[in-house]
């Protein structure tokens, strides 16, 4: 046997009703949700502020509760809510509301669009429990959700155990004659909240939910994944598998849920290290590491700062070699008893480009011997600095106290 069970707002029956704030007298709105069996007319109605997922699913649960089980089909309208899209070729549920289907052993089957027919016994109920609910509870002034929901379940009492009119007996007594044992079982424990959505990695391998901040793997980093967030477990898929899994976070905006095996390697050794890491890094580069090192874990009265500083200094090792970070600590400590990293930094520059200067020497003397004695331009004949034959045999002229003495010919022109 199959049972149907139909759900609608009242925005089908065009009426809402309304809660007074105590404090300042203002009305706010309240939808009602109803549902319904399609044999004896069972009807469950509650009101809610809103028609969101998580109402939408809460309310869900509450029919369930009150029915005592689960019928084998659901057949909601095509809101947003429960239905992403639903045309003649293709039907796409939310995945929150599949999941809830799935955990309560049920199938959801939305109404057909422009079908009338398949929402011809809803559209009666809404009709009905407009009549006998709504509009009964439409002068009562109600100050709170649950006052309102009270004088609501009132009603729904007096009209599920009213008599019908052409048979004998009441919506509760064909319910529990014709439907009840037809419906499955209710699991131990109700459904959870799960809300799924979507979410891209940000450059620093988390992802943002209510304003909280999660891990996934780095490699991950500009991707976008799928998120089910519950009230207890963020979980994250990427291609239908699961990376990452998270409690949720609560409390102040902001805060942050990593986890170790989703960093890269120089985050992970940023957030690992020890005061032990570091003295067992500083004895491997050396003695003037190493007092260095000691010196800043003893300077520091924080040791989350000190080992801020160390992971500065182990960050030189990605560019310069063992050799020049301990020999720029050697060279700072020569100059001062309290060593700080900007000095060490400074130092170590300093030695690399002395290092440079005289690997490029070596090299360009290396050049030189390579292609050994090159002859001058004057073995060829070229311009050089040295007079010619032709300058030496010009007359040239000695001016002593401002008079010419004599000219001088060169012996060769004598000759």
């Amino acid at each position: 046997m199959k049972l149907y069970i139909y759900f609608s707002f009242t925005y089908w029956a065009g009426t809402t009703l309304s809660v007074t704030d105590p404090d300042v007298g203002e009305k706010r709105k309240v939808y009602v949700f109803v549902a319904t069996l399609p044999c004896s007319q069972l009807f469950y109605v509650e009101g809610s502020y809103s028609m969101n997922l998580p109402s939408w699913i809460r309310l869900h649960q509450h029919t369930f509760e009150y029915m005592g089980g689960t019928p084998q089909i659901l057949v909601p309208d095509n809101l947003k809510t429960g239905v992403t899209k639903h045309t003649a070729k293709e039907l796409i549920l939310n995945k929150t509301y599949t999941e809830m289907a799935d955990y309560y052993h049920t199938v959801i089957m939305p109404a057909r669009v422009r079908s009338p027919k398949d929402k011809a016994s809803v559209e009666g109920s809404v009709s009905i429990v407009t009549t006998w609910i709504i509009q009964a509870l439409r002068h009562v002034k109600c100050f709170s959700l649950e006052e309102l929901n009270d004088e609501i379940w009132k009603k729904l009492e007096e009209l599920n155990h009213r008599s019908f009119q052409n048979r004998p007996g009441s919506r509760w007594s064909a319910f529990l004659e014709e439907e009840k044992f037809a419906l499955s079982p209710l699991p131990d424990a109700p459904y959870k909240l799960s809300e799924w959505r979507k979410a891209k990695v940000r450059p620093d391998y988390h992802i943002t939910i209510n304003s909280m901040f999660y891990s996934v793997p780095y490699e991950l980093i500009g991707k976008e994944v799928e998120v089910k967030a519950s009230s207890s477990v963020i979980e994250v898929y990427f291609h239908h598998m699961r990376v990452a899994s998270h409690q949720t976070l609560y409390g102040k905006f902001g805060q942050f849920s990593t986890l170790k095996e989703h960093m890269p390697n120089h985050h992970r050794l940023y957030v690992e290290q020890t005061p032990e890491e570091a003295m067992k890094w500083a004895v491997e580069i050396g003695p003037s590491t190493l007092q260095v090192i000691t010196f800043i874990l003893d300077y520091y009265e924080i040791e989350k700062q000190a080992l801020n500083s160390i992971f500065t200094l182990k960050k030189l090792e990605r560019t310069y070699s063992i050799y020049e970070i301990e020999l720029a600590c050697k060279k700072v400590l020569e100059a001062t008893s309290r060593p700080t990293i900007k000095s060490i930094q400074t130092m170590i520059k300093s030695i690399h480009k002395e290092d440079e200067q005289k690997a490029s020497k070596v090299n360009s003397k290396t050049t030189d011997e390579k292609y050994g004695f090159t002859r001058g331009a004057a073995h060829y004949g070229g311009i050089t600095n040295e007079p010619t034959k032709l300058q030496q045999n010009e007359n040239v002229k000695i001016i002593r106290d401002g008079r010419i003495l004599r000219d001088i010919i060169c012996e060769s022109c004598v000759q």
